[in-house]
C-alpha cells in the first residue's frame, strides 16, 4: 500500500487544497470547542427601530440585513 504522502503528491494542486479542508473540517468535527460565557454586546442594536417594528418584524428584519 502506497504511503499517504506519496498518495497525496500525486494530487493535482486543487485536489490537494480540497483533501487539506476535509482533513481539516474532520479534526475540528473532533475537537471539543470551548464554550464561554455568552457576551451580549449587540444588545440594544437594534433600539432605533423599536417603534417602527414589532419583535417578529425585526427577526426578519435582521435575517435579511444577516444575507
Amino acid at each position: 500500500m502506497e504511503d499517504i504522502k506519496d498518495l497525496f503528491d500525486k494530487l493535482p494542486e486543487d485536489l490537494k487544497r480540497e483533501v487539506i479542508d476535509y482533513i481539516e473540517f474532520l479534526l475540528e468535527r473532533r475537537v471539543p470547542h470551548k464554550r464561554g460565557k455568552l457576551k451580549l454586546q449587540w444588545k440594544g442594536g437594534l433600539r432605533e427601530f423599536r417603534e417602527k417594528y414589532t419583535s417578529l418584524e425585526l427577526q426578519h428584519k435582521a435575517m435579511e440585513w444577516w444575507d
